[in-house]
C-alpha cells in the first residue's frame, strides 16, 4: 500500500487500466458461463467503460497539468476568473469521461441531450490532447534549436508561454470541434462507383448495390437519422442494399423503434446484413438477427445467397477474439455452394477480414467493408490508416478483384467528422471487358 501511495498519478492510472483489463479477461474466461447471460453482459460492458476511462485518465492528467497546474504560480492564479476556469476544465473532463457510461445507461429511440454533450466533449478531448502533444513537441524542438544555437529561452518567454498556451489550446479545440460538428450534421454524401466484374451476366449489367456501414445506433444516433438514411437509399432505387456491420451499440430491445425505418427500405433483390465488432459488444446478436429479419433484412451468418450473384457474408473477426458462441469468421462455410459461373461478392466488416479472405480465396471478385470510418476525426485518421490494410474507397487488388471500404454512413459516439465525410455508396456493376 505504501508503494502504491508513492506512485505518480499517471502510474496509478496506468495500473488501474491494467487491473480492469485483467478483470475483463477473467470475466470472459471464467465468469461467462457461470453468470446469468444478462448479468454477464452488463458486467462486460461496464468493464469496457471503466477500461476506456482508466486509459483516458492519463490524457486527462496531461490536460489538467497543461491548462491548470502550470498556471498555479502565475499572478492570475488567485483570481476569480482562474477559479472559474478550473471549474470549466473539470466539468469538461468529467463530461468526456461520462460519455462511455451513456452507452450503458442512456440509449433510447432518440439521443439524450446529455449524451450528445458528453460525446461532443469526448471529441473535443481527443482534439485538445492531440494539439497539446503537437504543441509540446514544437516547444521541445524550439528549445533544442535554441540550445544548439547557444541561446537560452528567457523567463519572459516562459511566462508568456504559460499564459498563452491554454488560450491557444481552447481556440484551436473550439474551432476544430465546431467544424467537426457541422460536418457530421450534414446528410451523408452519395458516392457513385463503377466496378467492372468478370463473369457478370449481361442481364445484370448496371446492377446497383447500395452500401451502408457503421451507422452506430446508440447514444448519439437515433431514429431520425435512420429515417433520413432510408429515404436517401430509396431515392437511389437500389437493386440490392447491404449493411456491412456496426449497425448498433445497444441491445435490440432498447433500439427496436430506432431501427424500425429499415423496414421501409425498398430493394428489388433484397437487403442484407453482416455483423461488425460492435454487434458482438452488445452481446445480443441473436435478438438483432431476429429483429432484422422481421424488418425484411436478411443476415448473412457465414452464408450466401446464390440466386443472382454469389452474395456471401462472414461474421466479424472480433467474434473469434471474444469467443462468441456460435459465431466467428468462417469463409469456407460462407462461400459453400457458390457457383463458379457467378461472380462472388463478399460482405466482411473489417478490412483485415477482407485481406484474410483474399489470401484464402483470391478468386473473390468484390469485397465490401467498413469499420475504419476513414478515421472519423483527426488524428484518429492516421491510426486508422496505419492499422488497416485498406483505409477508404476503392482498391483494385488484382485484375478481377476489388475491395471497397465505406467511410461509414454516420459516426461512432462522437458527433463529429474531421478529415472525413459520411457516405452512402452506390456501386454500379458492369461486365469487365
Amino acid at each position: 500500500m505504501a508503494i502504491f501511495r508513492q506512485l505518480s498519478l499517471g502510474a496509478k492510472a496506468a495500473l488501474a487500466a491494467g487491473t480492469v483489463f485483467v478483470s475483463m479477461v477473467v470475466s470472459r474466461s471464467y465468469l461467462a458461463e457461470s453468470l446469468e447471460f444478462r448479468a454477464w453482459r452488463c458486467l462486460f460492458r461496464l468493464q469496457l467503460a471503466l477500461f476506456a476511462n482508466s486509459l483516458m485518465l492519463l490524457g486527462s492528467i496531461y490536460i489538467w497539468r497543461s491548462t491548470i497546474s502550470n498556471l498555479r504560480h502565475s499572478p492570475a492564479a488567485e483570481s476569480a476568473c482562474f477559479q472559474l476556469w478550473k471549474m470549466i476544465v473539470a466539468a469538461f473532463l468529467a463530461l468526456a469521461h461520462s460519455s462511455f457510461f451513456t452507452m450503458i445507461f442512456l440509449v433510447a429511440e432518440e439521443p439524450y441531450l446529455f449524451s450528445l454533450v458528453a460525446y461532443t466533449c469526448l471529441g473535443a478531448y481527443v482534439i485538445m490532447l492531440c494539439f497539446l502533444c503537437v504543441l509540446s513537441g514544437m516547444e521541445q524542438a524550439y528549445q533544442l534549436l535554441a540550445w544548439r544555437a547557444g541561446r537560452a529561452v528567457g523567463s519572459l518567454d516562459k511566462t508568456r508561454k504559460l499564459a498563452l498556451r491554454p488560450a491557444l489550446v481552447v481556440v484551436v479545440t473550439t474551432v476544430l470541434s465546431v467544424v467537426g460538428l457541422l460536418n457530421a450534421a450534414q446528410p451523408p454524401a452519395v458516392t457513385t462507383v463503377e466496378v467492372p466484374m468478370h463473369r457478370l451476366h449481361p442481364s445484370m449489367n448496371t446492377l446497383k448495390i447500395v452500401l451502408l456501414s457503421d451507422i452506430h445506433l446508440g447514444p448519439t444516433v437515433g431514429r431520425t437519422k435512420m429515417d433520413m438514411f432510408v429515404r436517401m437509399v430509396n431515392t437511389l432505387e437500389p437493386d440490392v442494399t447491404v449493411i456491412v456491420g456496426d449497425l448498433c451499440d445497444s441491445e435490440a430491445s432498447v433500439l427496436r423503434t430506432a431501427v424500425a425505418p429499415l423496414g421501409q427500405l425498398r430493394s428489388r433483390l433484397g437487403t442484407y446484413f453482416v455483423t461488425g465488432n460492435h454487434e458482438y459488444y452488445t452481446s445480443d446478436v441473436s435478438n438483432w438477427f431476429a429483429l432484422l429479419m422481421s424488418l425484411n433484412v436478411q443476415p448473412l451468418h457465414n452464408e450466401n445467397d446464390d440466386d443472382w450473384i454469389c452474395l456471401a457474408g462472414v461474421d466479424d473477426i472480433e467474434a473469434n477474439i471474444l469467443h462468441y458462441t456460435g459465431h466467428g469468421m468462417d469463409l469456407e462455410k460462407a462461400l459453400e455452394g457458390c457457383s463458379p459461373d457467378h461472380p462472388t461478392i463478399l460482405l466482411a466488416h473489417q478490412p483485415l477480414a477482407a485481406k484474410r479472405a483474399l489470401q484464402a480465396r483470391p478468386d473473390i471478385n468484390l469485397i465490401l467493408s467498413g469499420h475504419t470510418h476513414a478515421g472519423q476525426i483527426f488524428p484518429l485518421n492516421v491510426a486508422a490508416y496505419l492499422l488497416n490494410p485498406f483505409f477508404a474507397g476503392l482498391y483494385q487488388v488484382a485484375e478481377s478483384t476489388f475491395v471497397y471500404v465505406s467511410p461509414g454512413t454516420a459516426y461512432y459516439g462522437i458527433p463529429m467528422r474531421l478529415g472525413s465525410r459520411a457516405e452512402i455508396t452506390q456501386l454500379i456493376l458492369r461486365p469487365a471487358p
